[in-house]
């Protein structure tokens, strides 16, 4: 097949292959299993690190072979068993109650706090092992010294519960010759879990009478620099926003939309800023926790996501190059932004309160990172179809639909799976 239309499939072709292998439902709430949470007390001869994180970050790596009787030996503090030809692991309590800080001492030979000169050795203060359904608040530093020094090593009375259902609270000293004004923290920990590369990190320091929040996403196999400058924290939640939107299939897929629908840069300025106004103000407004609680409204909104691409690309086969259509369009993309804020306000309300320190700096370096994140798909979009239009206006033309059409089977799919959700969920 030759000419424009040859052209424009050969590039629809290459966006499937490059869709199937991402993962077909981005989700906005998965990392409530996926965070772990650091607050670090300056003291004048070093530091103090209260930590949490699911109990699998510290015990999945350490299974050993197979045994006699085909089961995988069981990692520290756990046990296992098959319950319907899967294997499941279990919170040891035995193991957790005689020796709680040897399990503490997995934390501490997987993290790694960087100083210039020299520094004493890492030790460990205080376990608790909780439920996640029964933990209590860590979102503060007095929070998380009231989790360590009041609860039991474990819960009392508690059934059998799964190492998947348990966090860790540890509590690190680590000596010094000196106060401490900037260091690295990092990670070697490699559990080999699902979905760990989008592990939620968040630094708490309290250095300097202030408190600064940083954010990471992943292992931390790179060091996270900490300091007392404000800008370094504020730096982090930018660079979150950008990947939250770039790592989002379902938010990228809307923005290209948008662009291919745009017949030239003043519609594509006001349907840009459109769907910038509407996800600042559900953000904000999500976060605050202004929307429904009940269990139908994550899938709901996530469902509404994937038909406001369909939506979109739709308007790419109609779209009119007159100011009427476009000032229409804009209040549409008003709409749809508010309904994609509410998706970009789940993971931050699952990383911070509305008490937290630093907050509306977070909630605007965050959204900060979400327009840079915006701007990047347009600037690796927009010239690209300026080029082909220079050449040849039509083959522009078939390539604005051959991506159109890719995004909108990519989305009915989603949509498919995103109403069976919804409705398991009512």
């Amino acid at each position: 097949m030759r000419g424009p239309w040859g052209a424009g499939v050969l590039l629809a072709i290459s966006l499937i292959c490059l869709l199937q292998v991402i993962s077909g439902v981005q989700a906005h709430f998965l990392l409530n299993l996926n965070v772990r949470i650091f607050h670090v007390e300056h003291l004048d001869d070093g530091l103090r690190i209260y930590m949490r994180m699911p109990m699998p970050y510290l015990v999945a790596q350490l299974a050993g072979p197979p045994r006699e009787n085909g089961l995988p030996k069981p990692p520290p503090f756990t046990s296992n068993r098959l319950e319907d030809d899967k294997l499941v692991h279990y919170v040891d309590v035995e193991q957790v109650s005689a020796d709680p800080n040897k399990l503490g001492q997995l934390a501490a030979d997987g993290y790694r706090v960087g100083l210039s000169g020299k520094a004493g050795k890492t030790i460990v203060e205080q376990t608790r092992v909780h439920l996640v359904a029964s933990a209590p608040g860590f979102a503060t530093l007095a929070e998380a010294k009231k989790a360590i020094t009041e609860s039991p090593t474990y819960p009392a009375d508690t059934k059998p519960a799964y190492v998947g259902d348990a966090l860790v609270d540890v509590t690190l000293r680590h000596h010094t010759n000196r106060p401490v004004y900037e260091y690295a923290f990092s990670s070697t920990l490699d559990p080999g879990l699902p979905g760990q590369d989008d592990t939620a990190n968040i630094i708490l320091d309290y250095g300097g009478g202030e408190t600064r929040i940083f954010r990471a996403r992943g292992l931390m196999f790179d060091p996270i620099m900490i300091s007392n400058s404000p800008l370094q924290a504020v730096y982090t939640f930018i660079v979150e926003g950008v990947r939250h939107i770039l790592g989002g299939l379902d938010h990228v897929l809307f923005v290209l939309c948008l662009v291919l629908g745009a017949a030239g840069f003043r519609a594509l300025i006001l349907r840009a800023t459109g769907f910038t106004i509407g996800h600042s103000v559900t953000l904000t407004l999500g976060f605050f926790g202004f929307v429904p609680s009940g269990v139908w409204f994550i899938p709901a909104i996530e469902t509404g996501i994937a038909l406001s691409i369909v939506y979109a690309g739709a308007m790419v086969f109609t779209n009119k190059d007159t100011a009427g259509s476009e000032n229409r369009m804009f209040f549409v993309t008003v709409l749809i932004g508010l309904l994609h804020g509410l998706g970009f306000s789940f993971v931050l309300h699952k990383l911070l309160r509305v008490d937290s320190p630093d907050l509306w700096q977070s909630l605007l370096a965050f959204n900060v990172g979400v327009e840079i994140g915006q701007i990047a798909i347009i600037l690796a979009t927009w010239p690209a179809l300026l080029l082909i239009a220079r050449f040849s206006p039509r083959v522009a033309q078939v390539c604005r639909w051959a991506l159109a059409s890719v995004c909108i089977s990519v989305a009915l799919y989603w949509s498919i799976e995103r109403v069976i959700l919804l409705n398991s969920a009512i």
